[in-house]
């Protein structure tokens, strides 16, 4: 059964100093580790002077955690960075935490601090994108329906994702999942069950989007 989750539109980015060093967060949606992996050494290509990339991703389907304290002490860097993604609450994600050395030692705890905190300037500096268990639908209908039809769609906030006008018109509209029954109830009563939505797919999708 398909659940909720949080996951970002796209990458962003923040950046902050501290005591001299130069901390930039990165935040990137992926759906799989070679994309997470890519992210990583695309970032390691634009920061090849950096002192260290230390990361952390989550993947949503296979469940994967990774981390990496990338030549930090141990636990000071990927610990903090992917405790703040689950913090967060979100998945399908991957944070890259880049440090230029400035030349004054932080210590243990100011490394965590400042690691969890390019990790928290990445993940606001993103745009969230929530994503809803939703059904893509298709109607098949005469144009006499049709009026009747899209003054119906709106209601149930669907999105229509494509439309053929030929013999009949061919809809295929998405909608969060639990409007389906209500929505497939309702079109039934409103054409006299000459039209009967079929389900195609079900998936996590951003109707805002």
């Amino acid at each position: 059964m398909l659940q909720a989750y949080q996951t970002v539109a796209g990458y962003a980015s923040d950046e902050f100093i501290e005591r001299k060093s130069r901390f930039i967060g990165h935040i990137a949606p992926v759906c799989s580790e070679a994309q997470a992996l890519a992210f990583l050494e695309q970032i390691r290509a634009q920061h090849r002077e950096a002192t260290h990339n230390v990361f952390a991703y989550i993947l949503r389907e296979s469940g994967i955690k990774r981390m990496s304290d990338d030549g930090e002490p141990q636990g000071t860097g990927g610990v903090p960075v992917l405790e703040v993604i689950e913090r967060e609450g979100l998945t399908d994600v991957a944070v890259v935490v880049t440090r230029y050395f400035g030349g004054i030692l932080l210590g243990t705890g100011g490394l965590v601090r400042a690691y969890s905190h390019g990790a928290k300037l990445a993940v606001d500096a993103a745009v969230r994108r929530h994503m809803n268990p939703c059904t893509v639908l298709e109607l098949t209908f005469g144009y006499d329906w049709y009026g009747k039809i899209s003054y119906l769609l709106p209601r149930y906030h669907t999105k229509v994702l494509e439309s053929d006008f030929g013999a009949v018109v061919q809809m295929r509209v998405m909608m969060t999942s639990d409007q389906v029954p209500a929505f497939s109830k309702e079109m039934t009563e409103l054409t006299a069950a000459t039209v009967i939505p079929q389900t195609i797919e079900e998936i996590c999708a951003d109707l805002e989007a």
